[in-house]
């Protein structure tokens, strides 16, 4: 039918077509949650994984609970067929808003009942994995904030990582890793630092405030990869990626020093996206 299209309140369309009211709060404060779920060769890849975080998110920031696994099942299976990605590859986005503003500013209602009424949508494009490699630099301006829940969280806003970006391109770069409040790298503007060093792959700490990943995750939970406090200065041989569930790209050139590139990105994502799925909220694995 389309290779992008979108569902809300029950109806199927073009994402210029179907409409979000101008008084929901993900849209004017920027008060809402998301995923971004890889479709590869027609299936839903690592969904627990990303409804386990949707829903930590969703308790962190006092959201009420999102759709359950069950009720979106049938939804995504018929976007998929619509989208004609039965084998194709693709991206599925899942949006979770505290619904509509009760008044202007961000006062949140006592009203029991206007707080039960959030919003959902979801979006499919047909897209492909990427895995180009790419230069970086470390952002002057923008800092991931370590002791922010909103770091814990994939959120509406996303205001810091454009800024972050805006700043590369200027610079001559394709990409921006961002330092931490507590002095150490964090992550990139939208994906996960990992970092091959002496013959181990090593990522930033979840304190320093880093986006939590669900394809870094898979690399913790399979014992590839280990947390460090990482100093925003590369050490000889090292090579350094930016994962997350659309793609690995290895970075050639920080700032003004080349790196060592990896010959085999695409062969560790699909390593981590293909090792075993930990997702209990029960579990330290939940990101």
């Amino acid at each position: 039918m389309s290779n992008s299209l979108g569902w809300i309140n029950g109806e199927w369309g073009s994402l210029d077509q179907l409409k979000v009211p101008l008084c929901d709060r993900g849209l004017t404060i920027g008060d809402g949650i998301f995923e971004t779920i890889l479709i590869y060769q027609g299936e839903v890849k690592l969904m627990k994984s990303h409804l386990c975080r949707w829903k930590k998110s969703a308790s962190l920031l006092k959201l009420n609970a999102p759709p359950s696994e069950e009720s979106l099942e049938p939804l995504i299976s018929k976007g998929i067929q619509l989208c004609r990605l039965n084998k194709g590859n693709g991206v599925l986005r899942l949006n979770w808003t505290r619904g509509d503003n009760q008044g202007r500013g961000i006062h949140i209602s006592s009203n029991k009942s206007a707080l039960c009424k959030h919003r959902f949508w979801l979006e499919i494009i047909t897209a492909e994995p990427t895995f180009n490699s790419i230069s970086a630099t470390i952002s002057s301006h923008e800092k991931r904030n370590a002791s922010s829940l909103l770091s814990q969280c994939k959120t509406f806003n996303y205001g810091q990582s454009i800024q972050a970006k805006i700043e590369a391109i200027d610079g001559g770069f394709d990409e921006a890793l961002l330092l931490s409040t507590t002095g150490e790298l964090s992550c990139g503007s939208a994906s996960n630092l990992i970092i091959k060093r002496n013959k181990q792959w090593i990522t930033p700490r979840l304190k320093s405030g880093c986006l939590p990943g669900v394809m870094r995750q898979q690399g913790l939970n399979s014992g590839l990869i280990k947390e460090e406090r990482v100093r925003p200065c590369p050490e000889p041989e090292d090579e350094w990626l930016l994962i997350n569930s659309l793609g690995c790209k290895a970075i050639h050139r920080l700032e003004n020093q080349s790196l060592k590139v990896n010959s085999n990105p695409k062969d560790l994502w699909l390593e981590l996206l293909n090792s075993k799925e930990i997702s209990s909220l029960n579990s330290s694995s939940i990101y």
